[in-house]
C-alpha cells in the first residue's frame, strides 16, 4: 500500500513538471534561383540555385523553457542550418551549427553557455533593414550575419527599454570549420595562453516604441589557425598570434513610422596584427534601409551599403531592392535584384549564395533572385 501511495506521489510530482516545461520545434525553408552577372575569373552570367541563403537562412531548431518558480526558468537552444540546393549542412558541417545553448533566465537577465551569436548580432538585428539576406550586408562583410562563437558565456538584460548585453568565449571555433565563410578556425583554449582565440562583444541597446539606437563591440584575438577575411577577392589574413586582433566597432539607430520602417548604421573594422608582411587593415561599412508595407499583404523594403577598405585599395556600393508577397503566415514568395559597383581593384561579390560567384577586378556585378520561403 505504501509502494502505491509513493508511485501515486512521484506521477503527480513528474506531472507538474511535465505542465511547466514547453518545447517547441521551428523552422524556416527558403530557395530560389538566382542569376549573377560577370561571376567568375572569366566574367561569364551564372545562373543557380544559392547555397547559404536566400531571403532567410533555412533553418531548423528546438527552444524549451521550463518554469522554476518565483520568474526562473531554464531555456535552451538547439539550432541546425542546411543547405536547400543539396540538402546538407551549413556552419562547417555541424549539427547545430547556428545555436547550441542552455541557460537561466529571471528578472534579472539571462545566462546562457555554448555555441551563440555575439552581441553584435543582436545589436544589429533591428536597424539592419534586409539583415542575413542573399544580398545584404554579409556580400561586403561575410562575419556579420554569422557573428557566432563556441565555448561562449553570454548575458542579456532588458530594463524598461534598455538592453545591456556581454559574451565571452574560451575559444571561438573549437569544431575547426570557421564562424564564418573564410574566416578561418581557432579552437582556443591553450594552456599557458589566456588570449588565444578568445572572443568577446558587449552591447547598448535602447528601444522605444517608435525609435531605437544601439552601440556594439565586437573582438576577436588571434591564434593557430585563425585568420581574417574581407570578402574582396584578396586572402585572408592569418591571426596566428594572440595578440592579434579583428575587432568591429558599431553604431545605428532605426524608426517606425506607421508602416514605415528606417535604419541606418556605421561599423568601423580594424585588424591588427604583429607580423609586418601582413599590413594593418581598416575599414568602414555604412548602411542606410527602409522598408514599407504597402498592403497587408505585399511587403517591399531596400537597403543601401558602402565600403571603403583604404588599406587594400578595395571601395564598392551596394544597392538591393527586394518585394514580398504574403501567401499566408507562414508562406511567403519574393523577388530582388541587387547592383554593386566595385573599384578598380575591388572584387566584392554582389551574392553570398556561395562560392563562384566573385567579379573579376573592378567588375560591377548585377543579380536577381527570385524564391519562396516557409516558416514552421
Amino acid at each position: 500500500m505504501k509502494l502505491k501511495y509513493l508511485a501515486v506521489a512521484l506521477l503527480a510530482v513528474t506531472s507538474s513538471y511535465a505542465t511547466a516545461q514547453s518545447v517547441t520545434l521551428y523552422g524556416i525553408v527558403d530557395a530560389g534561383v538566382e542569376y549573377v552577372s560577370h561571376a567568375g575569373s572569366g566574367g561569364k552570367s551564372l545562373i543557380r540555385m544559392p547555397a547559404n541563403t536566400g531571403e532567410l537562412p533555412s533553418r531548423w531548431g528546438v527552444h524549451g523553457d521550463e518554469d522554476l518558480g518565483g520568474g526562473l526558468h531554464t531555456i535552451f537552444t538547439l539550432e541546425s542550418g542546411f543547405n536547400m540546393r543539396g540538402g546538407d549542412l551549413n556552419q562547417g558541417g555541424r549539427l547545430f551549427g547556428r545555436q547550441a545553448w542552455v541557460g537561466l533566465s529571471g528578472p534579472y537577465g539571462t545566462v546562457t553557455l555554448g555555441r551563440q551569436y555575439t552581441m553584435l548580432y543582436w545589436a544589429m538585428a533591428d536597424a539592419d533593414i534586409l539583415g542575413p539576406d542573399l544580398y545584404g550586408i554579409g556580400s561586403l562583410d561575410n562575419y556579420l550575419p554569422n557573428a557566432r562563437s563556441d565555448n561562449t558565456i553570454a548575458y542579456k538584460g532588458s530594463f524598461s527599454g534598455l538592453t545591456l548585453g556581454a559574451t565571452y568565449s574560451f575559444g571561438r571555433d573549437s569544431a575547426g570549420t570557421g564562424n564564418a565563410p573564410g574566416q578561418g578556425t581557432c579552437a582556443g583554449s591553450v594552456p599557458g595562453m589566456s588570449s588565444a582565440c578568445r572572443e568577446w562583444s558587449a552591447m547598448i541597446k535602447y528601444d522605444a516604441p517608435w525609435f531605437g539606437a544601439s552601440v556594439s563591440y565586437d573582438e576577436q584575438r588571434g591564434g593557430a589557425g585563425a585568420a581574417a577575411s574581407f570578402s574582396n577577392g584578396v586572402a585572408a589574413m592569418p591571426l596566428t598570434d594572440p595578440s592579434d586582433r579583428d575587432a568591429r566597432l558599431q553604431v545605428n539607430g532605426y524608426t517606425k513610422l506607421g508602416n514605415l520602417r528606417l535604419g541606418t548604421g556605421w561599423i568601423g573594422r580594424r585588424v591588427e596584427t604583429n607580423n609586418a608582411a601582413s599590413p594593418d587593415v581598416r575599414s568602414n561599412l555604412f548602411y542606410l534601409g527602409a522598408s514599407y508595407l504597402l498592403t497587408p499583404v505585399i511587403g517591399l523594403d531596400g537597403e543601401v551599403y558602402r565600403m571603403i577598405n583604404a588599406q587594400q585599395d578595395a571601395r564598392a556600393t551596394l544597392a538591393t531592392l527586394r518585394g514580398t508577397y504574403f501567401l499566408s503566415k507562414r508562406t511567403a514568395v519574393y523577388a530582388q535584384t541587387a547592383y554593386l559597383a566595385n573599384s578598380r581593384h575591388a572584387q566584392y561579390s554582389v551574392s553570398s549564395g556561395g562560392p563562384g560567384a566573385t567579379p573579376p577586378p573592378g567588375k560591377g556585378q548585377l543579380g536577381v533572385n527570385i524564391g519562396i520561403r516557409h516558416s514552421f
